[in-house]
């Protein structure tokens, strides 16, 4: 069993615990240096996946307006040139 964790975790056990907390503190002084915190990851993430999905949909608006705008004049020239080759 502890063969497996070793191999898992690359090293023992004691060893990387200690690998992470010297990289847990590394990192914590950069994140304070910038001030930043795990609240202000977690809404930025969140804010950022709300800004795509609220452009997204404006994007989609956007081409609904030409969708229409098209089709208010390809349908009745669909329409018109259907009719004059159903004559023939």
């Amino acid at each position: 069993m502890s063969d497996q964790v070793n191999r898992f975790l690359g090293d023992s056990l004691g060893r990387t615990l200690i690998k992470l907390i010297v990289v847990s503190l590394i990192v914590g002084f950069v994140m304070t240096i910038f001030g930043l915190t795990p609240w202000n990851i977690i809404y930025g993430f969140r804010d950022f996946v709300l800004e795509i999905w609220h452009r997204g949909f404006s994007a989609l608006g956007r081409v609904g307006d030409y969708l229409l705008l098209g089709a208010t004049i390809v349908i009745p020239l669909f329409l018109i040139l259907r009719l004059f080759s159903y004559h023939r």
